[in-house]
């Protein structure tokens, strides 16, 4: 009996040393792969305004009447993120909620502004339901239309100097906060600063 207890306990032990082996071998493989796999980043399409360029400076009326101003240099030194939206797009339900937890955690360093196009009886319900009060909402074609936007949601990093500095097709969280990295690092995207990276070491 104290035997077979004995053994028992010994290939407890030995399992438990085998497990914890295989977790240790997991845990590294997970690093390497965390360095390997880049970054998900906005998904730049061709047209419009180039990243470093002056964002086009227009004037629009939002959803309650009041006269905005996009582009050029910001008064208050905030960030502009310019995110493009539609009542019908499901993604940018998502997206919207996720744009709004990261103004709040950025700050007063952001400021988020929605745009879209239509009539206006198509985004009532939607601005009643999903657009806090203090966010503008735009609805221009022309605005769109200067930065080539063709698939949603889309959106747009503007610095407080007026420069574009990220824009992309964002349908995660990762999408987003790869805007603000992006312009943090000072390149045009996350993949292109990858890829620099990688050819650097080589």
């Amino acid at each position: 009996m104290i035997t077979a207890l004995v053994v028992s306990n010994l290939l407890l032990w030995v399992a438990v040393l085998a497990l914890a082996a295989v977790v240790f071998a997991l845990m590294r493989q997970i690093g390497v792969l965390h360095e390997r796999v880049a970054p998900a980043g906005a998904l730049m399409t061709g047209g419009g305004p180039e990243v470093g360029d002056p964002a086009p400076v227009l004037e629009l009326e939002d959803w309650d009447g009041v006269r905005r101003r996009l582009g050029g240099a910001s008064d208050d030194g905030a960030s502009t993120l310019l995110l493009f939206v539609s009542p019908t797009c499901p993604v940018c339900k998502t997206v919207l909620s996720i744009a709004l937890a990261l103004q709040r955690s950025e700050g007063e360093s952001l400021r988020l502004v929605l745009a879209s196009d239509g009539a206006r009886e198509e985004h009532q319900a939607f601005v009643e339901r999903s657009v806090p009060s203090g966010v503008p909402y735009l609805l221009s074609t022309d605005l769109g239309l200067s930065y080539r936007v063709g698939k949603l949601p889309y959106a747009v990093l503007i610095d407080a100097e007026g420069v574009l500095r990220a824009r992309g097709l964002v349908n995660t969280r990762e999408h987003l906060e790869s805007l603000i990295e992006a312009q943090r690092l000072g390149v045009p995207s996350l993949q292109q600063y990858v890829r620099r990276a990688g050819g650097g070491s080589r």
